[in-house]
């Protein structure tokens, strides 16, 4: 039988644990873009989010037999996302050790415009989410991690605890400590 974009992802990530090329091609075509923007916000630059997110299918890939599929799929995929991150911005921070600092600023930065705007309005815009974009970027990823997965990826506090591996108290202060050290710096800018 062959898997089609109506399966559930547990049937198909079953499928894919058996080695159906094609069910795990329509997992990743589910997810490919939700998990973008998920690393993307994480790392707050678009071609690191790509290679994190072939990283994450590669992993996922080899670690199917592992997964549960009691549990959403999604949830499983940004845990393995959260780890690329994590990895990349530990490697990161070797880089800046040995080669020197590189300025929030860098060349890089999305821009996302609205075409419904006029020009002025969309340079505006841009330049906001830019701000934002970078600003997430420097949070530490105690406050960050929290702060995208419920903000962001719309996962409630208690399923961002259990990704996280702490409690729900815990995510709702790292989301408020998160959003009113945000407000500081825009309000500085």
């Amino acid at each position: 039988m062959t898997p089609t974009s109506g399966d559930d992802d547990g049937a198909l990530a079953r499928r894919a644990a058996r080695g159906d090329d094609l069910a795990f091609s329509l997992l990743m075509r589910r997810h490919k873009g939700r998990l973008h923007a998920f690393a993307r916000r994480h790392l707050g630059d678009a071609d690191a989010a790509l290679d994190v997110v072939q990283e994450s299918f590669v992993a996922a890939w080899k670690a199917l037999d592992r997964y549960d599929p009691a549990r959403p799929f999604s949830t499983w995929l940004a845990a393995i996302a959260l780890n690329k991150c994590r990895d990349r911005g530990r490697r990161l921070k070797v880089r800046r050790l040995i080669l020197g600092e590189r300025s929030i600023d860098a060349p890089g930065t999305p821009d996302y415009a609205d075409p419904a705007a006029g020009p002025e309005t969309q340079a505006l815009r841009s330049e906001q989410m830019a701000r934002l974009e970078r600003a997430i970027a420097r949070l530490p990823d105690q406050l960050k991690e929290p702060l995208i997965l419920t903000s962001l990826e719309g996962l409630s506090q208690q399923e961002a605890a259990d990704l996280l591996k702490v409690s729900a108290k815990a995510v709702e202060t790292r989301v408020y400590r998160a959003r009113r050290r945000l407000a500081e710096w825009l309000a500085e800018a």
